[in-house]
């Protein structure tokens, strides 16, 4: 996958809400995702099937393309956006 120019704000803030999804004890959260959203990434044939001692995740050819289609739909900087964050 190509390093697309990301803004690194908006993906902070993205990785925070998902983040807050996993909440518990006032204020802290898991550092993984929760499960729920990786069972729902396997059933959309976007990960291969998340169950198992690994750490990781392995995503499907149609889980990179769509990875990398979000990366540049949501966080990609515009060449009409003066701000860079820094990386």
């Amino acid at each position: 996958m190509a390093e697309p120019d990301l803004d690194n704000d908006k993906l902070d803030e993205a990785a925070l809400a998902i983040l807050s999804l996993t909440l518990h004890d006032g204020n802290r959260v898991w550092k993984g995702i929760d499960w729920s959203i990786t069972d729902r990434l396997h059933a959309k044939e976007l990960i291969h099937a998340p169950i198992g001692n690994a750490k990781s995740l392995a995503l499907t050819e149609a889980g990179m393309a769509r990875a990398e289609a979000v990366l540049a739909k949501f966080f990609a900087m515009r060449s009409d956006n003066p701000k860079r964050s820094e990386a």
